[in-house]
């Protein structure tokens, strides 16, 4: 049998402003709307659907992308003068890291979720 993620839900204060800024930044489709969810469908077929929540525990969210989308992704952070760091517990700020030969950079989302864009996965 065959399993693969489909969706997962995102907490969020605002959740339109929380799918926009995702699907903004990562160069995405606008967010669709299907019943309370704001909805930023990946090109694998996962769905991030973002949820009002008032309760925001922050999560991390890690996207893979090849080596020219993470040139026009990272451009896109630092427009909008996005914080950035190296590393998940923000120890290299302003750095992007070079993990398994690939390239990887984290920033946090308005709800405080931790996002990343790597262009290898870990270990491989």
């Amino acid at each position: 049998m065959a399993v693969s993620l489909n969706h997962t839900i995102v907490a969020a204060r605002d959740k339109r402003a929380s799918a926009a800024f995702l699907a903004d930044v990562l160069g995405l489709a606008a967010p669709t709307t299907y019943g309370p969810f704001a909805i930023v469908e990946l090109a694998n077929g996962v769905s991030l659907d973002f949820l009002d929540d008032p309760e925001i525990h922050p999560r991390h969210y890690a996207f893979l992308v090849t080596e020219e989308e993470f040139d026009e992704i990272f451009g896109r952070i630092r427009a909008r003068g996005l914080d950035f760091w190296a590393d998940p517990f923000e120890r290299s700020p302003g750095e992007i890291n070079t993990n398994d030969g690939g390239r990887g950079v984290y920033w946090n989302d308005p709800n405080g979720h931790k996002l990343e864009i790597i262009t290898r996965p870990y270990g491989g």
